[in-house]
């Protein structure tokens, strides 16, 4: 939500990107420009985060009244500290001037001011403790939430005020609880967490047809995406972070690499799916992905937004809108729980390294289903023991005997 950066005073470039006026992101991307009305054109910004568009179109103030300005807003706030944590062993306690960059317009806070060069350090620390990215922008995003909701960060008595105050899920409470314990730890203070319990809501789980009818009016590249998240029943991260080695285009096989600790697994892939991907362009203009199929996910994510609230638009199904990255996850293995009744062969598919993971989509299905069993199987016939018994390997079941044959079945 904020980024602190050391600058020299002399230093009078600013960064020209502004910040989304709908969610407060400071990560837009250009979209094209857009034409005025006196002929000239004006910069048109996208937003990675909520996908809202907006024109850089603000006149330019004289530069006394920027200056004052600069000094009320969040916009351009220069504050000076002296850097202790970081120049304490070179005895060179300077002070030095940081450039803090805030969405918004309303004056910045004194929490913030007081705990923004703390924020950076910390997240400094995780990263060199090897923290994922995304743990990292967690925290950032996090601690951000509680400092807008007027939290001292310093005070654990005010931060458990804040978090208690905010309307979010307690399961998400308590994430942010953990996290505070990290940011308490590393700045030396005692506090008492609070304790809030995991919240078991039963998700979305849209019908075949309707996540078919998503795709197929999706973009190429997102529709592609979305297959595979199908196919696979994958983390959108894991897809994201998949290179065209991974794709076994003989046996119509991908090999995932897990994040979050799960397992790596190599599982099969639709004809369609390959289709599509056969089709996709190979030249992936960011220099750091060049040799991965996608964008990243939170790319990813910002382009399905944005196409599925256009096709809900269109098609009036507010169902669609209710269909999420994970909830192709929750679909594949609801399914293949009803279609296979085996939870370790569900296990297998998601990478669960604890069938308790997988337990949760036992009782999802029930629930969903209400013990509506699939009546649709796979039917073989053993004449001699050696033949039943690499049937029974298998997953087969002995049904019945019919004129001396015996009939073994399995689900589809």
């Amino acid at each position: 939500m904020f980024t602190t950066r050391i600058t020299d005073p002399k230093d009078t470039r600013s960064n020209t990107s502004p910040s989304c006026p709908e969610c407060g992101s400071n990560r837009p991307f250009k979209d094209g420009l857009r034409p005025l009305s006196n002929g000239e054109s004006t910069q048109r910004w996208r937003c990675r985060i909520c996908g809202h568009r907006f024109s850089d179109r603000q006149p330019e103030k004289p530069p006394q009244e920027s200056s004052k300005q600069s000094l009320n807003t969040r916009d351009h706030v220069v504050f000076k500290r002296q850097i202790c944590a970081i120049l304490e062993e070179a005895k060179n306690l300077t002070t030095t001037t940081e450039t803090k960059t805030v969405a918004g317009s309303s004056p910045i806070t004194e929490n913030e001011i007081k705990a923004a060069p703390q924020i950076e350090l910390l997240l400094t620390q995780l990263r060199n403790d090897g923290r994922k990215p995304g743990t990292i922008k967690n925290y950032r995003k996090s601690l951000a939430h509680l400092i807008r909701d007027g939290a001292d960060l310093f005070d654990p008595e005010s931060a458990k005020a804040a978090l208690a105050k905010s309307p979010l899920r307690d399961s998400t409470k308590k994430t942010i609880a953990a996290m505070l314990a990290v940011w308490f730890e590393f700045n030396g203070i005692k506090w008492k967490p609070p304790k809030y319990a995991d919240e078991h809501e039963i998700p979305f789980i849209p019908t075949e047809q309707e996540i078919d009818l998503l795709i197929a009016a999706l973009g190429q590249k997102t529709a592609c995406f979305c297959q595979l998240l199908k196919d696979t029943g994958a983390r959108c991260g894991e897809i994201a972070e998949l290179k065209w080695t991974s794709i076994d285009w003989a046996q119509r096989q991908v090999r995932i690499k897990a994040e979050k600790g799960s397992n790596s697994r190599v599982l099969p892939l639709s004809t369609k799916a390959i289709e599509m991907l056969s089709k996709l362009p190979r030249n992936n203009k960011n220099p750091e992905r060049k040799d991965k199929i996608f964008a990243s996910a939170d790319d990813m994510r910002t382009c399905f937004y944005l196409q599925k609230k256009r096709i809900v638009s269109r098609q009036a199904s507010p169902n669609l809108m209710q269909i999420h990255f994970h909830t192709f996850r929750h679909w594949k293995a609801t399914t293949e729980q009803h279609n296979t009744k085996d939870p370790w062969y569900v296990k297998m598919i998601l990478g669960h390294k604890s069938i308790k993971s997988t337990e949760t989509y036992i009782h999802l299905e029930k629930m969903l289903y209400q013990g509506k069993a699939n009546d649709q199987f796979i039917v073989k016939v053993a004449d001699t023991l050696e033949e039943a018994i690499k049937l029974m390997e298998v997953g087969f079941e002995y049904h019945a005997e019919i004129e001396s044959h015996k009939l073994f079945r399995k689900r589809k």
